[in-house]
């Protein structure tokens, strides 16, 4: 009886978690306007979490922990479309527009309506759902013929999984990366030697046809939907309607969209987002155009390919010429060696350009820049400046090819590719400018979290001679910091204590601040889940870290190869004899024994000086503690640091068990 009063109490918490957070999601990825902080999400998701953990069965379809991925495919089912999905025709002038808009008037015998609005540079997608639920996702393919993608769909935040209303329909869009989140994953191709995405676009695409769901949840893929088939079944008689309704549904749908009722309004808009498009967070290349009224679309019908009443205006292409004065080759932190062309100053989609990356070799040898060659610049996903191709009518007679260096620009070191990859890689781990990018990882915030050690600060610490490497970091003294430029008693005093402070940090954040190749901060993690210490990874054999889920061969060759290394092997045993901290502290409650906090309600209030609030949450958790947000008779223990306020004075009225930090932190070691 007691269990079954317990699954229901978990059934209408689930449902209640599931409302509560598509409604914030939808808020956010939808409607762009968060109505609460990132960590109130996410402790409400955490809580989900627990909870289908423990119910499996409770776990609903539209939980947003099915948007993680996880599922791994064998291929792409064939998806045949019951009404084709057409491409639209391309016209490149104002001129062309108008004959478009005097053969409708013609055809229909009066003044059109259009619905304007922009063409996302994105892949054409067709959603399903049935009484509400989405069921099926395919790309459009040849216009007949698709792509079940269903699974990578469901990743993406902005496809809602629910409808607000329990209808069966099918509607299409376009699936797009935004402009920053491509920014993002070419740097990080780049640091990694992968090959880089031409444009959004090609990204997007890239990303949908992932056999790996993970792969696709992680590149914060976006949509919007503007195409609804039979509408005329919801009483909707224009496509403004239709995108009313849509966004009434839950669909994301672009708010830039504007009804008008001549071609010189049509215009108007044109050239008003000719201007703007630059400053959007997605990439588009022109403006569609699309008969208002649905009841003409019948009359004026489709050819084979496309619809007669709709079109697309494509934007000519905002492209300069300069000239390349020099390559430049610069040192990243995984040692990656990237040319840069530096050219002539030219004004370019709203900016100033001078530089523009290579990328690699490879691409440098394709399109055979030269030093004083004449080149054509564009903005890839209108924000990086990228060299179209070389105007070759304007190449000096006396060029000759560039030739590839093959010693690094910093220390001199010989260069190497490494796993065929198409990055040149400087792999001399003593190179100053390996070891300075390496530095500002390492005190980066989802590695070591030093405060207040930023790249100016590492940059004058290493002129100075006061470190070589991150364990360094570790012995300086307050005599030295004083050396530095603007550097009085208390900033000295602060970054000793945050130096200090990142001693007691869990080791997944010291091996991810190791910079070490293909190791991110959830590989760390699961890494030290599994191995506990640092010793024990140290030790460990390749054939035991590809055993792990979702790891492989690529990781664990790069953990042993990193590891076997001299140089590092006395970078270890500096942070031991350093007292940084090698263990990890969120073993999770299934693989440990109970704890002195299993079970108990624990409050956290106040600041805390050694430990920050959140990473004290999660060891908690992760030690069997139940951390809630207020005070209670049934609260076990309140752990109070400076200005706690009212749930300490609250505790003290209940006579609560009250520690401060320091017994926590003593708490804390003895279940260690």
């Amino acid at each position: 009886m007691m269990t079954a009063s317990k699954n229901m109490q978990a059934q209408l918490r689930i449902k209640e978690l599931v409302k509560q957070l598509n409604d914030w999601a939808h808020q956010y990825y939808v409607e762009d306007q968060p109505v609460v902080e990132d960590y109130v999400y996410d402790e409400a998701y955490n809580e989900l979490v627990k909870l289908e953990e423990k119910y499996p069965a409770l776990v609903q379809l539209d939980s947003p922990t099915r948007r993680v991925g996880g599922e791994v495919l064998t291929g792409f089912e064939k998806k045949e479309h019951e009404i084709p999905m057409l491409s639209l025709g391309d016209v490149f002038s104002k001129g062309e527009l108008q004959e478009f808009d005097n053969r409708l008037s013609k055809k229909l015998g009066v003044d059109v309506n259009y619905s304007c609005e922009l063409k996302i540079d994105g892949l054409a997608i067709s959603l399903i759902y049935k009484d509400g639920v989405f069921v099926q996702g395919s790309t459009r393919g040849n216009g007949t013929i698709g792509e079940d993608i269903t699974e990578n769909l469901k990743t993406v935040k902005a496809i809602p999984l629910n409808l607000s209303e329990p209808l069966s329909l099918e509607v299409r869009g376009e699936c797009y990366m935004p402009k920053k989140a491509f920014v993002m994953l070419n740097q990080k191709r780049e640091e990694q030697g992968q090959p880089i995405f031409a444009n959004p676009r090609n990204a997007a695409a890239g990303s949908l046809r992932q056999l790996d769901t993970r792969i696709t949840a992680s590149r914060q893929l976006s949509t919007f939907m503007y195409y609804l088939i039979e509408p005329e079944k919801y009483g909707l008689k224009t496509q403004t309607d239709v995108l009313r309704k849509l966004h009434d549904w839950g669909f994301k749908v672009n708010s830039a969209s504007r009804q008008s009722k001549t071609i010189e309004e049509a215009f108007s808009y044109i050239d008003e987002y000719q201007v703007e498009r630059a400053k959007l967070a997605y990439e588009i290349d022109g403006i569609v155009l699309k008969v208002d009224d649905l009841s003409t679309h019948a009359i004026v019908g489709n050819t084979v390919k496309v619809p007669r009443w709709a079109i697309a205006y494509k934007f000519p292409p905002d492209e300069q010429e300069t000239v390349v004065r020099e390559i430049e080759w610069t040192v990243g932190r995984t040692g990656t060696v990237t040319p840069t062309a530096v050219m002539d100053p030219v004004q370019l989609a709203g900016t100033t350009v001078s530089r523009a990356s290579l990328h690699n070799p490879d691409y440098l040898r394709e399109k055979d820049i030269r030093v004083f060659d004449t080149v054509r610049l564009h903005k890839a996903g209108d924000i990086i400046p990228e060299v179209s191709d070389v105007v070759l009518a304007k190449r000096l007679p006396e060029s000759k090819p560039y030739k590839i260096p093959l010693n690094c620009p910093v220390c001199n070191a010989k260069l190497v590719h490494l796993d065929e990859e198409v990055a040149l890689r400087c792999i001399n781990p003593k190179c100053p400018a390996l070891v300075k990018e390496s530095l500002v990882h390492f005190a980066s915030r989802n590695a070591m979290e030093i405060a207040g050690l930023g790249p100016k600060i590492i940059e004058q610490l290493f002129e100075k001679n006061l470190i070589s490497d991150v364990a360094d970091l570790y012995q300086l003294t307050f005599e030295d910091l004083l050396k530095l430029d603007n550097f009085k008693d208390k900033s000295a005093n602060n970054l000793l204590t945050a130096i200090d402070n990142s001693r007691h940090n869990s080791v997944e954040r010291l091996l991810f601040g190791l910079g070490i190749r293909h190791i991110g901060a959830k590989v760390a993690k699961l890494l030290m889940e599994h191995f506990i210490t640092l010793d024990n990874l140290c030790r460990a054999s390749e054939e035991e870290i590809a055993q792990l889920d979702s790891l492989g061969e690529v990781i664990a060759k790069s953990i042993v190869t990193y590891f076997d290394n001299a140089e590092v092997k006395n970078l270890i045993g500096e942070l031991a004899n350093a007292g940084v901290n090698f263990k990890y502290q969120g073993v999770m409650l299934s693989e440990s024994s109970n704890t002195y906090f299993t079970g108990k309600k624990v409050v956290l209030t106040g600041t805390l000086d050694q430990i920050k609030r959140n990473d004290a949450k999660k060891w908690l958790e992760a030690n069997g503690a139940n951390v809630v947000g207020s005070v209670s008779k049934k609260t076990d223990i309140v752990i109070a640091g400076h200005d706690a306020g009212g749930k300490l004075a609250k505790a003290e009225d209940f006579g609560l068990e009250i520690w401060n930090e320091q017994q926590f932190i003593e708490q804390m070691e003895a279940v260690k």
